[in-house]
């Protein structure tokens, strides 16, 4: 199998790589490092796949997490996403684009104004109880929330479980291209007033390596 790792930083993806290298594998794999960001992921990820085609992409990282039943270091597979600020400001109300007729909540790639992974040929290759990993609703965006009252408003509106900075953009170009997808994330810090000394980050990436091996090596 031909299998693609995106990552949007080196730190993400080179513990993924050690630990892969450590092991016989009978996949093609090939890593790429798109930069932080959806526009930098889409932009990357797109040139990629005009050139390459790929069984499967795997996007790895780490997240923030609302859901506080979710620990630290945690591994979670990203099963829906959706870009949390497309939105249009209506006196103090924010409305989506969709519900405003921008576009319609359905117009492929995205399934009632989310974007979903694709993986379905993956998934008679998987043993799930071998992958435990908690299945979780997540957003992407732009501007990290670490306010007490964006907090509190993005829960309300969307009730995400985790946040990252590329995913949606990795789920939206691959179902354009049609890749079948996994979003994979390792848990580094809760969403709330930014607190980096409370942040598990060497334990999120060892985890996260742990859990990309798993896959790639039960596939």
């Amino acid at each position: 199998m031909k299998i693609l790792l995106v990552a949007a930083t080196l730190s993400e993806l080179k513990p993924i790589q050690e630990k892969l290298d450590e092991e016989l594998d009978e996949h093609e794999i090939f890593s790429l490092i798109t930069g932080v960001g959806m526009i930098a992921t889409t932009f990357e990820l797109t040139r990629t796949l005009m050139v390459e085609r790929f069984d499967l992409a795997i996007n790895a990282g780490i997240a923030g997490a609302f859901d506080k039943t979710i620990e630290l270091g945690e591994v979670v597979e990203v099963i829906q996403d959706q870009f949390s600020e497309e939105l249009i400001e209506d006196g103090v109300e924010l409305r989506s684009y969709h519900e405003i007729g921008l576009r319609d909540e359905n117009e492929p790639p995205f399934y009632y104004g989310v974007l979903k992974r694709s993986f379905t040929f993956v998934q008679r290759s998987l043993d799930e109880a071998a992958l435990p990993f908690k299945e979780v609703r997540a957003i992407t965006v732009n501007k990290v929330h670490g306010n007490d009252f964006s907090i509190h408003r993005i829960k309300e509106r969307l009730n995400p479980q985790v946040e990252s900075m590329e995913g949606a953009a990795f789920f939206y170009v691959c179902s354009q291209m049609d890749i079948p997808t996994l979003q994979i994330r390792a848990i580094s810090n809760y969403v709330e007033k930014r607190n980096r000394e409370a942040w598990k980050i060497e334990l999120a990436l060892n985890n996260l390596a742990e859990a990309i091996s798993t896959i790639i090596n039960k596939l």
